[in-house]
């Protein structure tokens, strides 16, 4: 598997994540879940594009609210609706450490409609194995999809092709499918930063999965990998969000 960052797409390893663990502080769900306590992120996503100029239906329309037949459809795991996990969330100022329950989401119908939507098209686009074809998704200007961590020069669809492993964006296309058949998350309700995010693993401590999570999780990284973000504190790969009106917020890998 790879990680994406300032230099380039990457295998996980053990050497790698050594390098992340020095780079880094503090583990990813809690950075998760400071944002959700504190609403650190600054992005408001406040100018977004319309759905209706993007080829897809007015989310507020009748037809919206039902699932696109023709779209390619992955199937979720057989389990209940609603997983509680939990979480550790770290107070800044005073060091304690609390528990927060996580709720895990399979079903779809649970998503706001312009969320479902977006879903819908990253899945079709991303099933016709023409990265360009995310184009006229990705958001622009103050509501631009962010790629990389560390940011990137020049036009995001030869950003996508160039940080994938076969170098014309297969790979790239098929770990996006792959996180978003996982569970996701419903981080910051009501808040500028409320989102969808996908997979769910990034929002909980790793060692917290039960037998068939990590049988989920090893759709997307291998049993390697896994030990490897444990002893980093938290997983690193590729997770994306869209936010409740439809905009597609980030896609993107390591910490």
């Amino acid at each position: 598997m790879y990680i994406t960052g300032e230099t380039g797409h990457k295998p996980v390893g053990t050497t790698a994540c050594l390098f992340l663990s020095l780079c880094f502080t503090q583990p990813a769900y809690a950075s998760v879940a400071r944002q959700i306590s504190d609403g650190s992120q600054t992005s408001t996503h406040t100018d977004r594009l319309a759905l209706s100029e993007i080829g897809g239906e007015d989310p507020n329309s009748e037809s919206a609210e039902t699932s696109n037949d023709d779209a390619p459809e992955i199937p979720a795991p057989d389990v209940e609706r609603g997983d509680k996990l939990e979480t550790n969330v770290t107070d800044e100022d005073t060091g304690t450490v609390a528990i927060e329950a996580v709720t895990v989401l399979y079903d779809l119908n649970q998503l706001p409609a312009p969320v479902r939507r977006m879903r819908e098209l990253i899945v079709t686009a991303a099933s016709e194995g023409n990265i360009d074809a995310l184009r006229p998704l990705l958001g622009t200007g103050g509501t631009r999809t962010e790629l990389s961590i560390g940011g990137y020069e020049g036009d995001p669809i030869d950003f996508l092709r160039e940080t994938s492993g076969d170098g014309n964006g297969h790979e790239t296309l098929a770990i996006l499918l792959d996180i978003l058949s996982a569970g996701y998350v419903h981080l910051d309700p009501g808040e500028p930063t409320e989102q969808f995010l996908w997979p769910y693993f990034y929002a909980m401590p790793l060692e917290r999965l039960d037998d068939r999570q990590k049988v989920e999780l090893f759709r997307i990284i291998t049993a390697g990998d896994f030990e490897d973000m444990k002893a980093f504190g938290a997983y690193i790969f590729y997770r994306t969000a869209i936010g409740p009106e439809g905009d597609w917020m980030f896609f993107v890998a390591g910490d």
